[in-house]
């Protein structure tokens, strides 16, 4: 994977209301649920931009980087994915895509970025999305950086908050993946999700 082409992006910046607690520090099995995400990212990208806006008490170095979002008030998702771009973009490295991947989902296949590869050459569309057996999951993303002015348009000046709206708005393809066992795109969101993926951890293999 090309760094100056595609940065990886965990969005951690949610309020975890339903959880009760921050959800990003919550253990599942030996490691919290942040830290599943960014191993699995890791076999993938040499370069992580966390976006939270709380300590997650996980230590910043050279390839890991942890920022709040750019505007605040915990919007939602697409500040964050605002806030990469940004990033990228202050920090003069050319990058022309981020993958985003949400916090909260310990067992996704980190194989989607072949497919993300295959896309990035094909340039059919500026954004995808992952689904799943016809479920779309708008957090799994690639995101042409290109969309940044249109994106901060939408957020500040026409308000629109909703990743599902503002996809179907400039138009999205997704990246179909089948599934036959457990749902690998499981996010938890509460105390009982927490309860499933504890099951489903004793069973699973990456």
């Amino acid at each position: 994977m090309n760094d100056n082409n595609i940065l990886a992006v965990i969005l951690a910046g949610g309020k975890s209301k339903r959880f009760g607690e921050d959800k990003n520090l919550v253990k599942l099995g030996s490691k919290s649920l942040i830290e599943h995400t960014i191993n699995k990212v890791r076999e993938k990208f040499k370069k992580i931009l966390i976006i939270a806006n709380k300590d997650i008490k996980i230590e910043q170095s050279k390839n890991l980087t942890i920022i709040p979002d750019c505007i605040e008030g915990n919007l939602g998702p697409l500040v964050g994915v605002l806030t990469a771009m940004k990033w990228t973009k202050n920090i003069k490295e050319n990058y022309k895509w981020i993958a985003t991947f949400p916090s909260d989902t310990p067992f996704f296949d980190i194989s989607i970025v072949e497919q993300y590869k295959k896309k990035i050459i094909s340039s059919d569309s500026a954004l995808y999305f992952v689904k799943s057996n016809e479920k779309r999951h708008n957090i799994f993303g690639l995101w042409s950086t290109d969309l940044l002015n249109t994106l901060e348009n939408d957020l500040i000046k026409n308000n629109i908050r909703k990743v599902e709206d503002w996809a179907n708005k400039i138009g999205v393809k997704t990246i179909n993946i089948e599934f036959d066992k457990f749902d690998p795109f499981l996010n938890i969101n509460t105390k009982e999700d927490l309860n499933k993926a504890e099951k489903i951890l004793k069973n699973y293999k990456k």
